[in-house]
């Protein structure tokens, strides 16, 4: 959804022959426009079919669509007349009709949109409002979805010129009216587990019990006599280099503990450790009035240890219980996703994310690093990729430059940088420091689309110049390919990298050796290489459509012989499918994985992940080049989680957790229309719904939690307990255009992963065949224990670990629940 473009009702439109714009320069017309234009939103329904919309015939998926008006006033003195101008819009949901015939409009690419005045269809003189109605695909329920920053363009190649008056990230200044939704807030407060959430925040533990509980909670502890008196650190640790105790230093200058330092001792192996906690990450942790010793399974066991001490001791420094401490991590794999595609994170945000990471004990950062809306690491050779794939401008050719997307503006106002190699490489070392590994994905085969306009343009410099060989080396498309497709964010062809392409191969050996040898350089190999893989398709090709000459009334009516599917119109792939190297355009996104893999391999990186989607035709992580296959699941609970991670396991994946309906951080964190996010996993994901997952048993979350609309949903455990590698929390950047926005809605969520990442609590179940769980109907879990744990680890993090959070310099959302 987006702000969608001016128009006028003729009836409410001046004199055309009024003085105005139309008598200045198309700059000036631009700069004009900019000044004093306004565009507002206003949703009249988003059940536009019940009021007469033939929301199937425009085509809508699943025949939904919602009905509004884009209001458009002129706020300054003179009068601003029609034509010569576009007025360019984004909106996140498809634009199916813009009803008004003084407007030409027309889809540019992704979530941009063009409307064109006619000549002389009017003059808006001062003061005045226009209206045009619209459609728009589904609905619009929270104020993000609508965007900002429309801009004009004045004889088709002046000077662009954002509307002033649109030029904000709060929409209350630009949307005047959402619909208001159903009180689904109600009926989820009600369930079971929220009842005994609300009696156990109403009697919170002792300040005894929360000054003994660390975040996240440790494995096991036995209280001691008195306490260690805490304002600073004197650390004596054989084992841990110099860069990470120079790391725990910086946190502990972070927190202000700045006073009378405490003595703390720690070795590798010192002391026998129990056998549940002689892995790595394990330590013992003794803290006593004289000093603090920790005894560790290894370097991140004492690292860890020390981040305990620092996560008891108040900011400031103060007093901290005297006890022992045996712990260990839960999973190998404890990660956080940041989208810096969409729009780009700041490296000093990354790096206080980093800070925070290693903190709470989370050990990988997964960034993602391309879409179609941005590269964003710098690649020696192919400079393209980031002088145009990483910035935005309104250029039409996309020779300069990306379209603007995602309400940046056509001058980067968001969603432009990139990392240079430098930066990089100390991103790395940074986080290497404080034990976390970066994972890097490159997606492929699809959303790829900033990487395919900056190769074609390569191509274009080194074809005018003759260099006809080279040209070719890095193009990633067949340019014979005439397939018409529609990708989930609504590109073209140009999303995709042609996997039957040369170019395509040698693109991914120049990318990851490149990224590789960044990671040498900063002393941290690179162990992982996240492949991507996700959403090769044509979303016009979904189950929510049907032919022109289809009855079904809750189906949207496309012409289907127009589409097809990825690269099926390709010669080079229709060719390779004759070879029979591959039995369908289906199956090329999982070949051209199997293809990585073996240049992955070849750089010596062990493991190779995809999310799911992306190894589904697959048989098994055997076809794969690399020693093992990781794969990130995207599904829901309620779509059907729990036997996919039954799936993925048995055919010997690594599997790790990204399940969208409690660990996407860009969904609302409560059912409020100015909450930001996205929502089509969850309505309502605040830091109690990521504190209650229960990840080793996913049937046990049904009866908890209900299903994205309120709903409760029936699962039954089958097959034998599924192993997973870990769980990871995600942060897509497409409502997230700031990194203030960023940190809103990962802190402090961020914590409530870390626990279910490190540590596993009492009243999760263990896993056990045939066992069926559904809200409301099956009383299994133990829901007081849930709840009166979820106290304790509130009021640690309020009292204790928000403050530090803002001490960092974080920008922090100070409620926990909903």
């Amino acid at each position: 959804m987006a702000v969608l473009a001016t128009s006028c009702l003729v009836t409410a439109c001046g004199d055309s022959s009024d003085s105005g714009p139309a008598n200045l320069s198309p700059a000036a017309r631009a700069a004009a426009l900019g000044e004093n234009l306004t565009v507002r939103v206003e949703v009249d329904t988003n059940d536009a079919a019940k009021s007469g919309t033939h929301c199937a015939d425009l085509g809508a998926d699943w025949a939904s669509c919602a009905r509004g008006k884009l209001i458009l006033e002129n706020a300054g003195s003179r009068s601003l007349a029609a034509g010569g101008w576009t007025l360019y819009v984004h909106s996140i949901r498809r634009i199916l009709m813009v009803d008004h015939p003084a407007f030409a409009w027309k889809h540019i690419t992704g979530d941009l949109y063009a409307l064109t005045p006619r000549a002389g269809a009017f003059t808006l003189g001062a003061g005045e409002r226009l209206e045009v109605p619209f459609v728009g695909e589904y609905w619009y329920q929270r104020y993000s979805d609508l965007l900002p920053r429309a801009y004009v363009v004045a004889d088709g190649n002046a000077t662009p010129a954002i509307l002033k008056h649109n030029d904000t990230d709060d929409e209350t200044q630009y949307v005047d009216r959402i619909p208001p939704g159903a009180d689904d807030a109600a009926a989820f407060a009600a369930t079971p587990a929220q009842v005994q959430r609300a009696r156990a925040e109403a009697a919170l533990p002792s300040v005894q019990q929360t000054a003994a509980r660390a975040v996240p909670a440790v494995l096991r502890s036995a209280s001691g006599q008195g306490a260690a008196q805490v304002g600073g650190l004197d650390l004596s640790m054989s084992g841990l280099a110099s860069s990470h105790i120079a790391a725990l230093t910086s946190r502990a200058a972070a927190l202000g503990l700045n006073g009378a330092a405490v003595r703390v001792t720690g070795q590798i192996g010192g002391g026998a450790l129990p056998a549940d906690i002689a892995r790595s990450g394990g330590y013992r942790l003794t803290i006593a009035q004289g000093g603090v010793n920790i005894d560790a399974f290894d370097a991140a066991g004492l690292f860890y240890g020390v981040q305990t001490l620092l996560s008891l001791t108040p900011a400031g420094g103060g007093s901290v219980p005297a006890m022992t401490i045996e712990d260990a991590p839960r999973y190998t794999h404890r990660g956080m996703h940041v989208d810096v595609a969409r729009n780009f994170r700041q490296p000093a945000t990354l790096r206080r994310l980093i800070d925070q990471m290693g903190a709470y004990k989370l050990n990988r950062l997964h960034l993602h690093l391309s879409d179609d809306e941005g590269w964003r690491i710098e690649i020696p050779g192919l400079p393209e990729l980031t002088e145009i794939g990483a910035k935005r401008c309104h250029d039409l050719t996309e020779t300069r430059c990306l379209l603007p997307q995602l309400a940046s503006g056509p001058d980067n106002r968001s969603g432009g940088g990139y990392l240079s190699r430098a930066d990089y490489v100390a991103l790395v070392r940074y986080a290497a420091d404080r034990f976390v590994e970066i994972i890097p994905e490159i997606d492929m085969p699809g959303h790829a689309r900033a990487a395919v306009v900056s190769m074609e343009a390569r191509y274009r410099r080194l074809s005018a110049q003759g260099n006809t060989s080279g040209a070719s080396a890095y193009r990633l498309l067949d340019p014979a390919d005439t397939s018409n497709t529609t990708t989930v964010q609504f590109y073209d062809r140009r999303s995709f990298i042609n996997p039957c392409s040369a170019g395509a191969q040698r693109f991914a050996s120049k990318v990851i050796g490149e990224i590789a040898a960044m990671h040498r350089q900063a002393g941290a190999p690179l162990s992982v290489w996240h492949f991507g893989g996700d959403e090769a398709k044509n979303i016009l090709l979904g189950s929510g459509f049907q032919p022109l000459d289809g009855t079904d009334p809750g189906k949207g009516h496309v012409n289907l012989a127009l589409q097809d599917k990825p690269w099926g119109r390709s010669p080079l792939c229709a060719a390779l499918i004759r070879s029979g190297k591959v039995a369908s355009v289906d199956e090329l996104p999982s070949m051209f994985a199997r293809e990585v893999s073996q240049i992955v391999n070849a750089n010596g990186i062990g493991t190779m992940a995809a999310w799911q989607d992306g190894i589904k035709h697959a048989s098994g992580p055997q076809d794969f080049a690399t020693s093992s296959v990781m794969v990130t699941m995207w599904d829901t609970i309620f779509w059907g989680a729990a036997d996919t991670v039954q799936t993925l396991g048995s055919q010997g994946y690594k599997t790790v957790l990204a399940l969208p309906d409690y660990l996407y951080f860009d969904f609302p964190y409560a059912f409020d229309q100015h909450e930001r996010g996205y929502y089509w996993g969850s309505h309502a994901t605040d830091s109690f719904k990521t504190f209650s997952l229960a990840p080793d048993n996913l049937p046990q979350n049904a009866e908890i939690m209900a299903d994205r609309d309120g709903k409760p949903f029936e699962v039954v455990s089958t097959g034998p307990a599924p192993h997973i590698e870990g769980i990871q929390g995600q942060a897509w950047a497409e409502v997230m255009r700031t990194d203030q926005q960023f940190e809103y809605m990962a802190y402090p969520r961020l914590l409530a992963l870390a626990e279910r990442a490190w540590h596993r609590a009492a009243w999760e179940r263990p896993y056990v065949q045939g066992e069926r769980y559904k809200l409301g109907d099956t009383d299994k879990v133990d829901k007081a224990a849930l709840a009166a744990d979820w106290a304790g680890f509130m009021s640690v993090v309020q009292n204790r670990e928000l403050p530090k959070l803002t001490r960092a310099g974080a920008v922090v959302r100070t409620k926990l629940g909903g």
